[in-house]
């Protein structure tokens, strides 16, 4: 081997009728919802996000506009933890326009500084995952360490009795 660093880089997953079977299933009694997250979402059906965003299914909102919404988890990883969801139906970030990203972004950083002056945490976190639901969103939430980035440590679903005046403290910020 003469020094030389050689690196196999594995083919690229491609995915198969398979891996729909390996989308996390969950029920969302709140939501009237028991067949599982994975069930859910065929190319042609609209987003549970999608859900929200019309009033099909409720949210706790903090902000909305004509290009986006921010609401809270029903599965916080800490309390306030937002997600900012475009109305439009866009599955992977890369496929987002930049202009629609940079509107993203300035929503995020707004809920951020509430999230601030709200809970005083270390750090405001931002997370951009997309496996469970495929629908552009960004995770925004307190952070007092690392172990809060752990979605295996998120809460388990909560009301909207409970969600609701979280929202309301992050929306009076907003609106200050």
């Amino acid at each position: 081997m003469n020094g030389d660093v050689h690196f196999t880089v594995p083919d690229r997953h491609e995915p198969s009728v398979d891996d729909h079977d390996r989308v996390q299933t969950r029920d969302f009694p709140a939501f009237g919802i028991r067949e599982g997250i994975g069930a859910l979402y065929a190319r042609d059906m609209a987003t549970i996000f999608t859900k929200i965003i019309e009033g099909e299914f409720p949210g706790a909102f903090v902000h909305r506009d004509e290009r986006c919404v921010a609401f809270l988890s029903i599965n916080p990883l800490t309390t306030g933890h937002t997600l900012v969801v475009p109305t439009e139906e866009i599955d992977h970030w890369i496929d987002c326009p930049q202009d629609l990203r940079d509107h993203l972004m300035a929503v995020a950083t707004a809920v951020g500084e509430a999230q601030m002056e709200v809970w005083s945490p270390e750090r405001i976190g931002l997370i951009v995952a997309g496996f469970e639901v495929p629908h552009l969103h960004l995770h925004v939430f307190p952070s007092w360490g690392m172990a809060d980035f752990d979605f295996t440590k998120a809460a388990p679903m909560q009301s909207m009795d409970v969600l609701e005046p979280i929202a309301a403290q992050i929306r009076r910020q907003l609106d200050a």
